[in-house]
């Protein structure tokens, strides 16, 4: 007899004992007499016990029936009660039949003008892809590009959907910013960018020295913390946006220029007149998670940018890409591929999208490894090994939960 069975039979003999005893200590008349005489549809003491036995005698079947699998929990549906503003979002953007997506606008990789003045960069592609999600068109996207002091105001005041800028996600942004930050999509960390002749090789060596920084960024809370715990003595040099800052390093305005490694490494080859005069020191600063962020309240905008993200990673694990994605959906058995194309389930729906909208993010803008490929792979001006960009599988941080 299992232990489970042991304990459930020694629970029955108190409960038939409690019982017991409450019928010889109560006023009641003996049990002949309740039996025989007129109880009115009441229950008889003698009955009560009986039950009592008969429903411990069920519970122990029940939990413990010999030989018999347990059966499956059946999933809980329940109706979840929606907070005002709910669906708000993506209402706007359907009646309006755009998306408008805040940007940097002067970080090439990221987000820039091109010469035929289209914005291109990664994050820029993170908008196409809300835009295919939402519309199945990737090219309904209206670029706002945002400085590092307006860029919270326009999203907390609704003249943006979405920021998909180079902003890092921290504790205070999260709360008292009324802000809420989408997966990461580049991990990133501050560097220091130094002229290859400054003779300069370690934070050490800019004791007294003048560093430009962009203002109202991380950048310049995590030099000060930084260069306070180091002991070193500098100058900041605090300027409004990433041209005048780089501009002034360029001039020889300062000795060091600091920021996320992904903007330095990218303005050095896109915006630097000499890009190979300059180096990034091998020091990390900082952890730098970037990403998409919307306002708080509405819940569903924020699962749809999430769900967005996560259709990239996905398609990238399991193969799946832009080129592929039509001939894959054609013969797809594997459950999750199929749920993920849209092909079984209704998960578009309960984002308030159509079912194929990871196939539309992933046939009109590719997944996470072209998106990076086309903007920062090695065979771009603004190139960036990937390293904790790559999927967990291949020893980075990138995970997508399981589309089911």
């Amino acid at each position: 007899m299992s232990r489970k069975i042991t304990v459930l039979l020694f629970t029955c003999i108190i409960v038939l004992s409690l019982v017991l005893s409450a019928c010889r200590a109560g006023q009641a008349p003996p049990a002949a007499t309740q039996i025989s005489g007129d109880t009115s549809g009441e229950t008889t003491t003698t009955e009560k016990v009986v039950e009592t036995v008969e429903v411990v005698k069920t519970v122990i079947v029940t939990v413990e029936a010999p030989g018999q699998a347990p059966a499956a929990t059946p999933q809980v549906k329940i109706q979840v009660a929606q907070a005002p503003g709910f669906g708000e979002t993506l209402a706007a953007v359907q009646s309006r039949g755009n998306i408008i997506c805040g940007v940097n606008g002067q970080l090439p990789g990221f987000s820039f003008l091109d010469p035929e003045g289209n914005f291109s960069g990664f994050d820029a592609d993170f908008c196409r892809a809300l835009a295919a999600a939402i519309f199945g068109d990737a090219t309904k996207v209206e670029f706002r590009p945002t400085t590092t002091q307006e860029r919270f105001t326009v999203l907390q005041t609704g003249e943006i959907d979405a920021l998909m800028r180079n902003t890092t996600w921290s504790l205070v942004r999260d709360t008292e910013l009324g802000l809420n930050f989408a997966p990461t999509t580049f991990y990133d960390g501050q560097g220091m960018m130094v002229p290859v002749d400054s003779g300069i090789t370690a934070l050490t060596d800019l004791e007294g020295g003048t560093i430009c920084v962009q203002k109202g960024t991380t950048t310049e809370l995590n030099l000060a913390d930084v260069m306070s715990t180091e002991g070193i003595n500098y100058t900041p040099a605090v300027f409004e946006d990433v041209n005048a800052t780089y501009g002034a390093y360029a001039e020889d305005r300062c000795d060091a220029v600091t920021s996320d490694k992904s903007q330095l490494s990218s303005v050095a080859k896109g915006l630097l007149p000499d890009p190979e005069n300059h180096v990034i020191l091998d020091v990390t600063m900082s952890k730098e998670p970037l990403g998409p962020v919307v306002r708080h309240g509405d819940d569903q905008w924020f699962d749809i940018v999430k769900w967005v993200i996560f259709a990239t990673l996905t398609s990238e694990e399991f193969g799946i890409s832009s080129s592929n994605v039509d001939e894959i959906r054609g013969s797809a058995t594997n459950p999750e591929i199929r749920r993920l194309l849209g092909l079984e389930g209704d998960l578009g729906l309960k984002l308030g999208l159509t079912n194929d909208f990871a196939y539309n993010v992933i046939k009109n803008v590719g997944n996470y490894g072209e998106i990076y490929e086309r903007n920062l792979g090695e065979g771009t001006a603004t190139f960036i090994p990937r390293g904790l960009n790559s999927l967990y599988k291949d020893g980075g941080l990138l995970y997508s939960p399981p589309f089911r």
